[in-house]
């Protein structure tokens, strides 16, 4: 998608543009208009990059050693959040009058390395040949088995269904990642360039398998050193979920993401032919097919457990309108990231200290203007979540026990890594790319643009709000937890760089004026969706 570039706030020509320029965007070329930001520019300018250098220079530093989820560093972090908002006098409502969300975390991990996989008698690297996700399997010593069943793409849909007709149970099975598509990449799920969530809920194919009694699944992915490079980090600590552990028993299927050469292994011989024929068919025509594979499999996964607590952490900005305070605008980020590898601290100044500091600084601001008689007439709660890293473990904790109502929740605005620029903007910081505005409400999508054209006049750049990016921001950030729930939500970033997720992401990198503009711009955004006469309304279905 192209960019979009500065709107003017009258300019129905720029409106037209706009239209133009992002089709997927699906915005009528309406004016945005702000009705409630007349008295927010003093409070707006209390943001500032100083404070956030010093907020960042604490939370990136060596002492906190990288905020994981569970460590001490962590602890430290969220010390060190709520400490803040005690000083602005924020009232404690998270658990037993503290600042404080708890929740426990399981940590898995594949015991001594006891990860193994084999076929027809050759011993294939895990990390390197295949991938398995601790999380997502259950515990199983030796498993042995000489038949596999290519199964498509494993899906069970009204619409397209691998599994009619055929005899899986007990069985170990091979499918591919995503789901079929024609020539001119339209599903044949959805009907058109979209994709549905069998593509984008892999543990989904798990879940059905589990169902129809399947034993193993094999998920081929083409490029394992891609899907292995996102995963290692998680990987080589310690995969955590929510809760007690034991999850995949009884809802999924073990498996593990297989490269191609593993997949030839299994397919290769006399068969080879049939097999490539039997799979571009289903592409071409969007028919289910399946085959039989005599291929000897054997697999070891034994992983070790351990409990650990983490926290969200609560700074909360009471309304002062009677009628609208039960109402709440959620400002969100994650304040942990990766923690420490050996003697290498992955610093996460960027991912995400610049995300954390910002929140910390909007909350100054809004209770700066509530002291002054000039708060805000929703709530707004400032919400610092941990495990985000771990696979948005502590805003999926929140949106299952929010503290207040989601139904009463207006909109999430969070902030993810704002501190860099990319190398598409290599040299201009003047630019924020935003993601989901328009995915449940356009007038959440206006509001930000009038605040940008009014007040910030950076570039706003939609391209990793398409549908089909391929990189899946959308789905990647804490506000999905929220936009699952129905809730209008809006997700600011500057990309990747390459210091993402190394040691080297640390804070003499950060550009501290791109972060006070764009600060800037999230609060004037919080603050409409706070101030308005009219809630906003979700007015968009999502597919």
């Amino acid at each position: 998608m192209k960019k979009i570039a500065f709107l003017s706030l009258f300019s129905a020509l720029s409106f037209f543009l706009n239209a133009q320029l992002a089709p997927e965007l699906a915005v009528k070329p309406t004016e945005p208009s702000l009705t409630a930001t007349g008295n927010a520019p003093p409070f707006a300018a209390t943001i500032t990059k100083e404070d956030m250098e010093k907020y960042l220079t604490v939370l990136a530093s060596d002492e906190y050693e990288g905020r994981e989820t569970g460590t001490e560093g962590q602890r430290k972090a969220a010390d060190y959040i709520a400490a803040h908002f005690e000083k602005l006098g924020l009232p404690k409502i998270g658990d037993g009058g503290t600042y404080f969300q708890k929740i426990a975390f399981t940590a898995e991990n594949w015991d001594n390395g006891q990860i193994e996989l084999e076929v027809n008698g050759e011993r294939y690297r895990h990390l390197t040949d295949f991938l398995s996700f601790p999380s997502a399997n259950s515990d199983r010593p030796t498993f042995k088995t000489d038949e596999i069943i290519f199964l498509g793409y494993g899906i069970d849909d009204p619409k397209y269904s691998d599994y009619k007709g055929v005899d899986v149970k007990d069985k170990t099975i091979l499918i591919y990642k995503d789901e079929p598509v024609n020539g001119k990449g339209v599903s044949f799920l959805t009907g058109n360039t979209d994709l549905s969530n069998w593509s984008t809920d892999w543990r989904k194919k798990l879940e059905v398998a589990h169902q129809h009694g399947v034993s193993t699944v094999l998920i081929v992915e083409p490029d394992i050193k891609k899907a292995v490079g996102e995963a290692r980090n998680s990987l080589l600590s310690s995969e955590m979920k929510m809760g007690e552990g034991g999850q995949a028993e009884g809802r999924y299927v073990n498996n593990a993401f297989i490269s191609s050469t593993i997949m030839k292994e299994i397919v290769g011989g006399s068969k080879s032919k049939k097999f490539v024929k039997l799979r571009d068919g289903i592409k071409r025509n969007g028919k289910p097919a399946h085959m039989a594979f005599n291929a000897k499999l054997q697999m070891v996964q034994k992983k070790s457990t351990r409990q650990l607590i983490g926290s969200n952490v609560l700074g909360y900005i009471e309304g002062s309108d009677p009628k609208l305070k039960d109402e709440v605008v959620v400002v969100s980020a994650h304040y942990d990231h990766l923690g420490k590898r050996g003697n290498s601290i992955y610093h996460g100044a960027d991912d995400n200290g610049t995300g954390t500091s910002t929140v910390m600084e909007i909350a100054q601001a809004f209770n700066e203007a509530k002291k002054q008689g000039q708060g805000p007439r929703r709530s707004v709660l400032c919400l610092l979540v941990s495990g985000e890293e771990k696979g948005l473990l502590g805003s999926e904790y929140y949106s299952e026990h929010p503290v207040f109502p989601l139904e009463k929740t207006v909109a999430d605005v969070n902030v993810d890594m704002i501190g860099r620029t990319d190398k598409k903007h290599d040299g201009d910081p003047n630019y924020i790319y935003v993601i989901g505005s328009n995915r449940l409400s356009t007038e959440l999508h206006d509001i930000n643009e009038a605040a940008n054209a009014e007040y910030a006049h950076l570039e706003l750049d939609y391209t990793f709000n398409a549908k089909n990016d391929p990189n899946r921001f959308y789905y990647r950030s804490d506000h999905y937890n929220f936009a699952k729930k129905g809730i209008p939500s809006i997700f600011y970033f500057s990309g990747t760089h390459k210091d993402y997720h190394q040691p080297s992401d640390t804070v003499d990198k950060i550009m501290f004026d791109k972060m006070e503009k764009i600060g800037r711009l999230i609060f004037y955004t919080a603050w409409e969706l706070a101030n308005r006469d009219e809630r906003i309304k979700v007015n968009v279905t999502e597919d």
